[in-house]
């Protein structure tokens, strides 16, 4: 019940604030399904425990939301502390991920009134509903044989699913795919669904085995678990074992990711659907000219199996839509816009993949003659087309030309980068007119007069502007020579008005052909001209170790060489994937050796820019979801220690993330792998907030490595429970799997599945790996605090004595204190079984020396 309450509180708030529903959206509603019910799980599951102890349901509900109400809030408030920094996330990447951490904080707020309120409520009239459906089976216990209500239980799980179909698909007994419209047409599917519900909780009550009881053993019996806390924490040296052994294996991920990661890229690669073909040619083409090279290269496009359509256009201008930013080549005549087949009707044709359908139209257009062709693959988020950004910048205009030449010829010789461009002027003629000012004054001629003479060859001159109902804009009224007058042989017969008469416009200017100056760009009032290229996917860069040598190869040659891959194993070669991040840092390096003129600068922009800048957004949103969570905590526990031990789960949680990576092979993404880090800041430090509470719950009146082992123990279950639901939730998208609830069936890695592998994954094995290392850790941390204050490491004790300050004086006075201790003698009071001998007064006044807690 709380999944469908919160979500429904969530799509409350999302109306209110008038956010419409998206990928985006829909993906936080799925991260929120493992964390909105461990607020729930921690309530449900102790009242479960009262009510076995035998409290009452609504007495035990209400105990369960008064005992774990602060806890609760701590656990839910650290979560909102990881996702409230990325609010403030700048730039496209923000805009693209906006909704993401909205969605979150609306969905946990939810869950918290849920667990806190409507559950315990809930939980009472439900646990009386139980009462009934528990005589329920009792009856058909008493009155239908074992077999018989056995089989009444997959009838009642048939009758829930069919429900449960019903509801989204009102036509589902009939065989069509019906959408359901409204209430009134899934509510026989609900009524349905809820008799299923009722009759599967009576039919598994009346089919269960009853064995008999056995005999009760007083006493606390541990579980094994148990014993394997209580043998980490009993004596002084396993929790420095534990400690150091979970320490050397953190470090040991770090390092071995280190040196086998996949590298790092800005956002994640899916396969393309839609592209765009810009046709480029150089000349002086006419339209007509620039339409038929066009057409050849559209029709290349249609006749490709995998193409569904495509819109072509010629001139210049088009859409440029999808194209994450990016702008045309400067060349390009004509663009051609295509759709591939939609990815549900080719998954099972692996050669219409889209990656295989842009590489098959690139190898077909090559062979057009007289032009060439680039193929700019759609954008599915916030990352360009091309990567592999250089900007240039200078005052000196030739100084600046050489050097973009200089990058460019560099840029094509490094090997995996496709599709180079820059933005220098195209090669072209411009007409100069000159005006001889001089002699324009003797013939009585102004500037004024000359140059609209001049603008009726060219552009036309502009009388007025109006307004038209077919325009949201103003149009020009420009009065022009006819259209077989407008070449620049006009102006040599042109004649302009003077006070003399009609005067010869040839008298005094005069044409000259120059180059082409294009336009002009500036940043900061700085010229600049940009190098762009892409990256070549599935390329492997080895490096030998000796000499430096690189060398760049298909990855498929790499795994189909034992050699090669023996080399790598023996630390002969070096192995990286070839990246845009790779690329690029591999041209820094030639930069760096000062290759241009002492005039120029450069920066990396585009990708290389929006990633630096999210990624110092990521670590300081990080870093300040710590802190805050640190102020938080610090209010729960009343402790630095424990404050501090609470998020040293989150460096357990990156070690979890960098096995994933390498378990399925992911490279690190800076949004996606980047956003579950942070994410799963707010995550992982609910599993040591339900420890540490109740750990110094129970030290409050039992010794405390007992504490310490009973903490464990007793909170294995919801600890579980929490990290399961959530690692559940997100484990179909980890792997790719999409469910068609509606027409039935499924799907492996759809495109949009894509986009959310590497945040599931970084979810799913930080979340698993530090629960697992927690259960361990974070009880022997807290034991090797209790033996540390219990003097078990006197040479810390002594070295921490001896030092000056307040801690060293209060670490003298604790020594002191327990050395008095030990000099005083208690009574020992010995209970004895009835019909033993009682003791004498002597022996209850002989005084022995206590048994220490640790004993």
């Amino acid at each position: 019940m709380a999944i469908p309450t919160s979500f429904l509180l969530c799509f409350a708030l999302l109306a209110v604030m008038d956010i419409t529903i998206s990928n985006i959206v829909m993906f936080g509603l799925i991260l929120a399904v493992g964390m909105l019910v461990d607020g729930a799980i921690v309530v449900v599951e102790y009242a479960d425990k009262r009510m076995q102890e035998g409290s009452g349901p609504m007495t035990a509900y209400t105990e369960a939301a008064k005992r774990m109400f602060w806890p609760i809030i701590s656990s839910t408030a650290t979560t909102l502390c990881a996702f409230l920094p990325m609010l403030f996330w700048p730039g496209v990447p923000g805009q693209f991920m906006g909704m993401l951490p909205v969605t979150l904080i609306f969905v946990l707020c939810a869950s918290l009134v849920v667990a806190l309120i409507y559950l315990p409520v809930m939980g009472g009239v439900t646990g009386r509903l139980s009462r009934t459906f528990d005589g329920a089976s009792n009856v058909l216990r008493r009155g239908l044989p074992w077999v018989v209500r056995a089989a009444l239980v997959p009838v009642a799980l048939m009758t829930v699913f069919v429900g449960a179909m019903l509801t989204l698909n009102p036509g589902y007994l009939s065989g069509a795919a019906v959408q359901t419209s409204g209430l009134m047409d899934s509510l026989p599917g609900i009524a349905l669904f809820l008799f299923g519900a009722a009759a599967t909780s009576i039919t598994i009550g009346a089919a269960k085995i009853e064995r008999r009881a056995k005999r009760i053993k007083a006493g606390y019996r541990r579980s094994p678990f148990g014993y394997f806390i209580a043998f980490l924490t009993n004596n002084p040296v396993m929790p420095i074992v534990s400690i150091v052994a979970v320490g050397f294996f953190v470090v040991s991920v770090f390092t071995y990711f280190g040196a086998n990661n996949n590298g790092v890229e800005f956002f994640v690669e899916s396969e393309p659907e839609q592209g765009i073909v810009y046709v480029k040619a150089r000349g002086n083409l006419s339209l007509a000219e620039k339409d038929g090279l066009v057409r050849q290269a559209e029709d290349v496009v249609l006749s490709h199996p995998g193409v569904m359509n495509a819109f072509a256009f010629a001139g210049e201008g088009g859409l440029n839509s999808n194209t994450g930013g990016a702008e045309g080549p400067r060349d390009s005549i004509g663009q051609i816009q295509f759709e591939t087949i939609p990815w549900d009707d080719r998954s099972d044709r692996p050669d219409l993949d889209g990656d295989l359908v842009l590489a098959e139209l690139q190898e077909q257009l090559d062979f057009i003659p007289g032009i060439q062709t680039e193929i700019l693959a759609q954008a599915r988020g916030p990352a360009s087309a091309k990567p592999v950004h250089l900007r240039i910048k200078g005052d000196n205009w030739a100084d600046l030309q050489a050097a973009t030449t200089m990058v460019r010829d560099r840029f094509q010789q490094t090997v995996g980068l496709t599709q180079i461009e820059d933005t220098l002027p195209l090669p072209g003629i411009d007409w100069q007119i000159d005006v001889d000012t001089v002699k324009a004054g003797q013939f009585g001629a102004d500037v004024a007069t000359v140059g609209g003479a001049i603008q009726l060859v060219t552009r036309g001159l502009l009388l007025d502007t109006m307004r038209v109902e077919s325009s949201d804009e103003e149009i020009e009224i420009r009065a022009r020579l006819p259209e077989q007058d407008r070449v620049l042989s006009t102006l040599d017969s042109l004649r302009v008005r003077t006070p003399d008469g009609l005067v010869p416009l040839a008298n005094f200017i005069s044409r000259s052909p120059v180059e082409k100056l294009a336009e002009i760009n500036r940043v900061n009032q700085e010229r600049y001209f940009d190098v762009k290229a892409g990256v070549a996917s599935n390329l492997v860069k080895l490096t030998n170790a000796q000499s430096g040598e690189e060398t760049v190869l298909p990855q498929s040659d790499y795994e189909a060489n034992s050699a090669l891959k023996d080399d790598v194993t023996d630390g002969t070669l070096r192995m990286e994937v070839v990246t845009a991040n790779e690329r690029i840092a591999g041209l820094t390096e030639w930069l760096e050796t000062n290759p241009l003129p002492a005039a120029i600068t450069w920066e990396w922009t585009g990708d290389q820019e929006d990633q630096a800048e999210s990624q110092q957004f990521l670590q300081t949103a990080f870093a300040g979801a710590l802190a805050l969570m640190f102020i938080i905590l610090l209010a729960q526990f009343n402790s630095v220690y424990n404050s501090i031990l609470v998020l040293l789960a989150v460096i357990l949680s990156t070690t979890g993330v960098l096995i994933g990576m390498l378990v399925m092979d992911q490279s690190f993404s800076i949004i996606m792998t980047g956003t579950g880090i942070v994410a799963l800041a707010g995550i992982v430090v609910n599993n040591n907030i339900i420890l540490i509470d109740t750990y110094q719950e129970y030290a409050a009146y039992m010794p405390k490595t007992e504490a310490v082992a009973r903490t464990a123990e007793d909170r294995i279950r919801p600890v579980l429970l929490t990290t399961i639901t959530t690692m559940a939730g997100l484990a179909p998208m980890m792997f790719g799997l999409s469910l068609d609830f509606i027409g039935g069936g499924y799907s492996f890695n759809s495109p949009t599945a894509l986009w959310w592998k590497q945040l599931a994954t970084a979810v799913v094995f930080g979340l698993g790996i530090a629960t697992v290392l927690t259960l361990v850790f974070t009880p022997a941390m807290l034991a090797a605090r209790i033996w540390f204050e219990r003097g078990a490491y006197g040479a810390i004790n002594r070295i921490s004595a001896a030092s000056l300050g307040g801690f060293g004086r209060q670490v003298r006075e604790d020594l002191r204190l327990r050395k008095t201790a030990r000099k005083i003698k208690s009574p020992e009071v010995i209970w004895t079984e009835d019909g033993a001998t009682e003791p004498t007064k002597l022996e209850i006044l002989t005084p022995v020396k206590p048994v220490q807690a640790a004993e």
